[in-house]
């Protein structure tokens, strides 16, 4: 009985924390944009006046091309890197799948000005194709350059998924293909990719939602005309009383949760299971001297292309003056010392909000995963739910949703509304990362045998004394990662935190980044600092990685699995 009541007094308090801080300001913003700003009364009108306002439909068709066309634009560039990789035999495999993963450490919104410099109307590219050949391509003019910027910073996410999937196909199903006359594109068209639909999906529903609700990267292109940036807009310039922000966020919301039930619904109802387990791993071949030229040309191409962002931002970090030329006039690292001169605060602020707000991811997340495993809490799927629904709420939402909640409810002992302390930042930045901890906390708990738990019980340890020596000791290597990737991707957040920051001095180190942007002047601090961001993401890609595979070696040596 006493533990029965210690599971409900702890997952009351995870209810209560999800319903404060996800659900409520969620609900705030769907229940304002159906209210009549003058009587207080339900209605419509609001949704009516957005669809008969030109800007708001301009917006929202545009808000859908960029998504569509940029899952367009990541499948071209992850089909051919997945393939090749999990098809053929070549060397440098393991170093193409590394590389192609690389654009995830960098924000879209980072690398945005770096590739306007690269493939902007008067960049690099441009510059050299105009003086060779006399033409120019308008890479990054208007909805091109979001298209491109979102294409080859999201298409890891199908990359990574697709690998996945190819690599669970039966080869034998290939093979039985290959001896029914089925070969080259036919064979992958018929066959292959519709055994490795479900990953694609998964991506590509990814690819979609994070280009649909990204604010920073139409911001700095200076393409106002989607619906994020009329939200952001809206509000910061008009008020939080303003309904059509929370029309467009209640848009934002339900279009995100679509495109990850659409492609759910894809693939349900059919079979993508193989037999012959132990063969798994499309048949590789061996490539002819041709071939392999070939394949080799398209792999460079698409790896210099996806890893073009980095490679502007370093050189313009570096850069002197980089206007109407190839490369910058020279190079220096004032912009380096000018950042940690006059921004350590950005970057101390970042460590600090990064750092407790994936503390209170993994706790929240090994609290969940423990009430949702090991107890029969009535309701408890339904915090894994809500945690892991964190993830469709575009970040400028729940900023919003924040503003209007707690805009009125001071904190008595600092006699400010809790929407402009600096706490609220930290409580964004939990919430939104916090699907990335429950996930791997989940994942952890998952390969701990409970037969060790009962071992210990019977032994006469307490349920906390278990919990604290056995059970957290053996999922430490899932905890450690999900704080590490909680930490890395809440350290670049720039959505919630554009929405929160009412002090330059609390700003983290997103704000900025997107601050030195606006500015020709900044744009060299702004790159150095935009490095540095990408070096605290790849040591905390890194460092989930290694200790999830420290994790896998731990419970592989763990009895009872």
């Amino acid at each position: 009985m006493q533990r029965s009541r210690n599971a409900y007094i702890v997952a009351t308090f995870l209810a209560f924390f999800l319903l404060v801080f996800l659900v409520v300001p969620v609900f705030k913003v769907i229940y304002v944009a159906f209210q009549d700003s003058a009587t207080g009364a339900l209605t419509l009108v609001n949704f009516i006046d957005f669809f008969k306002t030109s800007l708001f439909q301009e917006s929202f068709f545009n808000s859908l091309y960029v998504a569509g066309m940029s899952v367009l634009l990541a499948s071209l560039f992850a089909l051919p890197l997945a393939y090749f990789t999990s098809r053929f035999n070549f060397g440098g495999t393991l170093l193409i799948q590394t590389l192609g993963i690389v654009p995830l450490i960098m924000p879209p919104f980072v690398g945005a000005v770096a590739m306007q410099l690269l493939f902007g109307s008067n960049g690099s590219v441009n510059l050299l194709l105009d003086d060779w050949f006399g033409f120019t391509i308008p890479f990054m003019e208007g909805l091109n350059g979001v298209i491109l910027v979102e294409g080859i910073h999201y298409f890891p996410f199908i990359l990574i998924n697709l690998s996945a999937a190819l690599a669970n196909i039966d080869r034998s199903v290939e093979e039985a293909a290959q001896n029914l006359g089925s070969s080259g594109f036919r064979l992958f068209r018929r066959i292959v990719f519709p055994l490795a639909m479900p990953g694609y999906l998964a991506g590509a529903s990814l690819v979609f939602l994070k280009a649909f609700d990204d604010l920073g990267t139409p911001l700095l292109l200076n393409v106002n005309n989607m619906l994020a940036p009329q939200a952001y807009l809206r509000i910061s310039s008009i008020g939080i009383s303003d309904p059509m922000g929370y029309v467009i966020s209640v848009i934002l919301v339900v279009f995100s949760l679509l495109s990850l039930w659409a492609a759910a619904l894809a693939t349900k109802g059919k079979d993508y299971t193989t037999a012959g387990k132990g063969t798994g791993g499309l048949l590789k071949r061996d490539m002819r001297s041709f071939e392999k030229a070939g394949a080799y040309a398209v792999i460079i191409l698409l790896l210099i292309l996806v890893l073009s962002p980095h490679i502007g931002l370093a050189l313009l970090s570096f850069g002197t003056i980089w206007s109407y030329a190839v490369l910058p006039d020279g190079f220096t690292t004032a912009h380096y010392m000018e950042v940690f001169n006059t921004s350590g605060e950005f970057i101390t602020n970042t460590m600090f909000y990064a750092g407790i707000a994936a503390l209170f991811d993994v706790a929240f997340g090994t609290a969940i995963a423990y009430v949702v495993l090991r107890t029969d809490v009535i309701g408890r799927k339904w915090l894994d739910y809500v945690g892991t629904g964190a993830i469709a709420v575009p970040g400028v939402v729940l900023g919003i949703g924040y503003l209007r909640t707690f805009n009125d409810f001071n904190v008595p002992f600092i006699d400010k509304p809790l929407a402009s302390w600096w706490v609220i930042i930290i409580i964004a930045l939990a919430v939104r990362r916090l699907p990335y901890a429950l996930r791997a906390c989940t994942a952890a708990l998952q390969q701990v045998s409970i037969s060790l738990e009962e071992a210990s019980e019977n032994l006469g340890a307490n349920k906390a004394t278990t919990v604290r020596k056995i059970v957290v000791p053996l999922m430490a290597g899932g905890m450690v990662a999900g704080f590490v990737t909680s930490f890395a991707t809440a350290a670049v957040e720039l959505s919630a935190t554009l929405m929160l920051v009412t002090s330059e001095s609390d700003a983290p180190l997103a704000y900025g980044i997107y601050v030195y942007m606006q500015s020709a002047a900044g744009r060299g601090p702004g790159a150095a600092l935009g490095i540095v961001a990408v070096v605290v993401v790849a040591l905390g890609t890194y460092l989930a990685h290694h200790f999830i595979e420290r994790n896998k070696k731990m419970q592989i040596s763990t009895p009872g699995k």
